[in-house]
């Protein structure tokens, strides 16, 4: 079966992760991690994308990041692989293959989710039990975000603007969501976006990327499509 295209909207965010070969360690040396975040960072700049939020983890790395041309995450997606498996390959003695497949990504609504997601990535070394704190781990955008250092790889979107009139009240706003209890129903719906490629965002938002690109942005609700007029005119049957 073909695959389909991924959902695509320059301007929209998306969340991206890209995992190594059956989730094998594909960072080892601090030489590893400031190789991969200079690719990132070439290729974020070179294919017209914007970084709001990531984290490089041993075995995978994730981004949040809007693309301003329909073909940008594929092609900085491209490069950093390319660029990665050569060094790595290079460095370890070893040919073949070093990710699972294609990166995996989810459209999501900028409004409702740009500032969980982004939380989510960065909390991803609590969750795996690298840190017991976010700020502990050095590979996130985490300080950039929640404290003000200085990130190059950061470009601060515009949902994140809206949390303050201040940066100081922004990064307090932002760093306050780390402090609450993690909703394990939000966690789970943003894992199952992005691994099955649908589109995160309310049925407005989803609507609106339908109209768009066309085609379906959500998996159809058992029982059949509940949205259509059928549907809907079988039910008033029953």
């Amino acid at each position: 079966m073909a695959r389909l295209p991924r959902f695509v909207l320059p301007g929209f965010p998306q969340n991206v992760i890209q995992r190594g070969n059956n989730r094998q360690q594909i960072l080892f040396k601090e030489e590893d991690y400031w190789f991969l975040r200079e690719k990132i960072g070439t290729a974020a700049e070179k294919f017209d994308c914007k970084i709001h939020a990531y984290v490089l983890m041993p075995n995978h790395f994730h981004l949040v990041l809007t693309p301003l041309s329909e073909d940008g995450i594929g092609k900085l997606m491209q490069y950093v692989g390319r660029y990665y498996v050569q060094y790595f390959n290079g460095g370890n003695e070893r040919t073949g293959t070093l990710w699972e497949g294609r990166y995996r990504a989810t459209l999501l609504d900028p409004a409702a989710w740009l500032i969980p997601v982004s939380q989510y990535v960065e909390n991803n070394p609590v969750r795996a039990g690298l840190v017991s704190d976010p700020a502990d781990y050095a590979w996130s955008s985490f300080a950039a975000n929640a404290t003000g250092a200085q990130d190059g790889l950061v470009s601060p979107h515009a949902a994140y603007e809206r949390l303050g009139r201040s940066q100081k009240t922004r990064q307090t706003a932002y760093a306050k969501g780390f402090k609450t209890a993690v909703d394990e129903t939000r966690l789970a719906r943003i894992r199952d976006a992005t691994n099955k490629a649908w589109v995160l965002g309310d049925s407005a938002f989803c609507d609106l990327v339908e109209e768009r690109l066309n085609r379906r942005a959500t998996p159809r609700a058992r029982g059949g499509d509940r949205r259509s007029a059928a549907y809907r005119e079988a039910a008033g049957r029953a």
